[in-house]
């Protein structure tokens, strides 16, 4: 939000440099995030002023060019040459002396330099209008008024303005402070608090009067729950053009740009009070009445933007008698209505509407508008006719529009003030410090916050309707903080802890998990929890009926809530490798939702995604694919940490997988893991493998709980790997060699690992080939190469008559 610092000192007559006012603003709660220099003529025309032209003479190489002797009120009087064909002796002109520089239309500058023209020495240069920026003429010099002292700047003849604009970084609540008037009102409590008594100006409207009853419009609101209050006013003789320089001014200093003078004018009161108002062209309104109502589904309406937009059957509308639209409340007005250079009656209208109502429609309609901007967080209903009556006289001053009705206002039922109850002794243990009452009701007196009983222990206090942040007693002691100041805390010197609980944390647990997987090279990904109808087909796993619908979906592929987390993981992998980012390591905590009947299910997971190249290739560390036996070890690491080292593991059901197994503790399954299935990666357009697992976290943590990590020493002495590749017929599967392996040699195995398969065309047929690694070790003491080989024999024999299995 931009406030103009001009335009502040009219509220609240303040002499403070910006940064000062700045500061306390920010201490105040309305964090001031920059200021910056607004001129209405860049450069603000330093260096040019009034000169004379004492002599004119014609150059004497140069039939269009005149030699001037221009006095600027210096003992010297200054030689220009200037091509002019209206210059002449006596006249007062512009003059940009040497050194200043001036803009053109683009913002680009050129600087003004002593030199010869033609042999003739110039010493500045004497102006255009378009040259100084004051219009678009350049027939000839600016001719100033013949009164004016040589050596005034021109600055001040044309009142060029030079301001400063805070950007404040307005929080949601304050919906009070949206406007000049409401960061004037901050800015005095502030000041109070500082032993500086200051009035708050606000301008008088007491010139109002109507000229005649000539021209009323009914107003008819069917629902006041939806527009509490409303207020209207006409005005005829309006003539619509552009507006003055002093107010165009004040609307591109905070970033509007100006239309015509009556938008001008609702915008400038809007800015300066809060209050939005609308004016439409009188003439456009049907049966001279005014229905505040809601339109059938469906109906079609053209709004100021040009756009058609269909209706919703609860968005809030002005229309005429017929039940024409003509503007969204409190959003944006229509196309048809609005007003123009042929509009001569004007009907103006301030509100109060519901600000769920208005919240809802703009999002509908996807506008945000500083219209909406101050409905939909609440605005001051008993300002609204003193708004509309500020910019009935400035339409009457700048505009020649004469009043022709009164102001109607429609108020069924009033919209009281808060009343909240504030301990003292409440303030006290909040703010961690003692404040005299005194202080406490100096502030709330600032604020305008009454006091309407008082007893020993506290106040009954009355809080005006504009403050819909001030509700309760705890937002009465942030208000009195904020105004007495968080600096003027005094620090405690006593230190105050809480005891860490000793229960199971599984927010910690997580935290323990993602770092983990962070210092092994995971980055992490938080995909949406909407996602594609169709992407339960790509699995037999996945059933339509269990989708959780999404009821006004935003588009086709946010439809429902996501069943897997693998799809959402693989379009972000998708996304990286079409981007040339091909090794991927990403983890995600996220949830899966299923509809069973009419029952909801809603379970978290993690799910890690590897694909490409382990580490970034460099000269000393060559190039190393991410495999399957990679993402066992991920997965391990993770199970290890939970304290999960007996897991039973068996081939993956899943069909997401092509190649994959799972863990499960008794006879829960925790982890699937393995392959993402060609068909699967098709989908997505994915060419390369990509290795996926997904932990049920619900139940990890559950069987967590009770968890106890064991920690064991290292062992003394060292383990021995050795291998076999073993020619099998195509039925034999990993998990039965795994198991026969533990059944032979049950003290000294440790490790029984399948490290490559093959299965091609110089194999025998019915046949493949598993090449296996087998860990040995004794704790007792180093093994002897008599016993590995004893233990690889036995191993092997026992391959050879379980499964028909030969030494490749």
């Amino acid at each position: 939000m931009k406030i103009s610092y001009n335009w502040l000192k009219q509220f609240i007559k303040i002499d403070w440099e910006a940064e000062k006012t700045g500061e306390l603003l920010t201490d105040l709660g309305l964090e001031v995030e920059g200021i910056e220099k607004v001129e209405s003529i860049k450069g603000s025309l330093a260096g040019v002023v009034v000169g004379e032209v004492m002599t004119c003479a014609k150059h004497p190489n140069a039939d269009k060019l005149s030699v001037t002797m221009v006095n600027i009120g210096e003992e010297t009087s200054l030689q220009v040459v200037c091509g002019a064909p209206n210059i002449a002796a006596g006249q007062k002109v512009p003059v940009a002396t040497v050194g200043t520089v001036l803009y053109d239309a683009q913002g680009e500058g050129f600087k003004i330099k002593k030199g010869k023209i033609r042999g003739e020495e110039s010493h500045g240069m004497i102006c255009a209008e378009d040259e100084l920026s004051l219009g678009n003429g350049h027939d000839g010099i600016l001719v100033l008024d013949n009164d004016l002292l040589p050596g005034t700047p021109v600055a001040e003849v044309f009142d060029i303005e030079i301001d400063e604009v805070f950007e404040i970084g307005l929080t949601p609540n304050r919906a009070d402070a949206m406007s000049h008037l409401g960061v004037a009102r901050d800015l005095r409590a502030g000041l109070m608090q500082q032993g500086i008594q200051k009035e708050l100006i606000s301008p008088s409207v007491s010139d109002f009067h109507v000229f005649e009853r000539a021209l009323k419009f009914d107003i008819v609101v069917e629902d006041f729950e939806l527009a509490p209050k409303y207020t209207g006013l006409t005005l005829k003789d309006v003539k619509v053009a552009d507006s003055p320089e002093w107010l165009q001014n004040k609307l591109r200093a905070i970033g509007v740009n100006p239309t015509n003078n009556v938008v001008d004018i609702t915008n400038y009161v809007m800015h300066e009070l809060g209050q939005p108002l609308h004016a439409f062209d009188a003439g456009k309104i049907l049966g001279k009445k005014v229905v505040v109502t809601t339109l059938d589904e469906g109906t079609k309406f053209t709004t100021l933007d040009g756009i058609e937009r269909i209706l919703n059957a609860e968005d809030l509308m002005i229309c005429d008698a017929e039940k024409t639209p003509l503007c969204i409340a409190g959003v944006l007005g229509g196309l048809h209505s609005s007003v123009s250079e042929n509009t001569t009656t004007v009907f103006l209208e301030a509100a109060y509407f519901n600000p769920v109502s208005v919240r809802k429609t703009a999002k509908r309609h996807a506008l945000n508008t500083d219209a909406s901007f101050r409905f939909e967080r609440g605005i001051d209903p008993n300002l609204t006719k003193y708004a509309l009556i500020r910019a009935a006289l400035m339409i009457e001053e700048i505009a020649g529009g004469q009043p022709v009705s009164d102001v109607d206002v429609v108020y069924p039922n009033k919209i009281e003030d808060f009343e909240v109850f504030m301990s003292y002794e409440n303030v006290a243990r909040v703010i961690g410090q003692n404040l005299p009452n005194d202080t406490i009701k100096n502030i709330l007196a600032s604020l305008e916050i009454k006091i309407n009983s008082e007893t020993e222990g506290g106040l009954g206090l009355v809080v005006p309707a504009y403050r819909v942040d001030v509700q309760r007693e705890a937002d009465i002691v942030e208000e009195i903080l904020r105004v007495y100041g968080y600096n003027n805390i005094e620090f405690s010197h006593k230190l105050n802890s809480s005891i860490e609980s000793s229960r199971f944390d599984g927010v910690k647990l997580e935290n323990t998990i993602a770092e983990q997987l962070r210092v092994q090279g995971f980055n992490e990904t938080m995909a949406n929890s909407l996602t594609k109808p169709s992407y339960v087909s790509l699995s037999d796993d996945l059933k339509s009926e269990h989708n959780v619908e999404i009821l006004n979906p935003l588009s086709g592929d946010l439809a429902v809530m996501r069943q897997s987390l693998l799809f959402s993981g693989l379009e972000s992998v998708s996304y990286n490798i079409n981007r040339k980012n091909n090794d991927i390591k990403f983890y995600e905590f996220g949830k899966t939702y299923h509809k069973y009947n009419d029952t909801y299910e809603e379970k978290k997971h993690l799910t890690l995604f590897v694909s490409g190249n382990r580490d970034k290739e460099s000269w000393n560390v060559p190039a190393q694919n991410t495999d399957f036996y990679y993402l066992k070890s991920l997965v391990n690491g993770v199970l290890e940490r939970l304290g999960h080292q007996k897991v039973k593991v068996t081939p993956t059901k899943s069909d997401m997988l092509s190649e994959g197994i799972t863990f499960a503790l008794g006879k829960m399954k925790i982890v699937d893991m393995g392959m993402v299935n060609p068909k699967v990666l098709k989908e997505f357009g994915i060419k390369q493998q990509v290795f996926y697992a997904d932990f049920d976290w619900d139940t990890l943590l559950k069987v967590s709980q009770s968890k106890k990590l064991k920690v064991k020493s290292l062992p003394k002495y060292p383990s021995v790997k050795r291998d076999l590749a073993l020619l099998l017929d195509q039925g034999v599967a990993f998990k039965d060699l795994y198991h026969a392996a533990f059944q032979s040699e049950k003290s000294l195995l440790k490790e029984v690992d399948l490290f490559d398969v093959y299965d091609g065309d110089q194999l025998p047929k019915g046949k493949k080939s598993y090449a296996l690694s087998f860990v040995l070790q004794d704790e007792n003491k180093t093994l002897e190469e008599k016993q590995i080989e004893k233990i690889m024999n036995k191993l092997q024999n026992s391959f050879e008559k379980q499964f028909n299995a030969s030494l490749r």
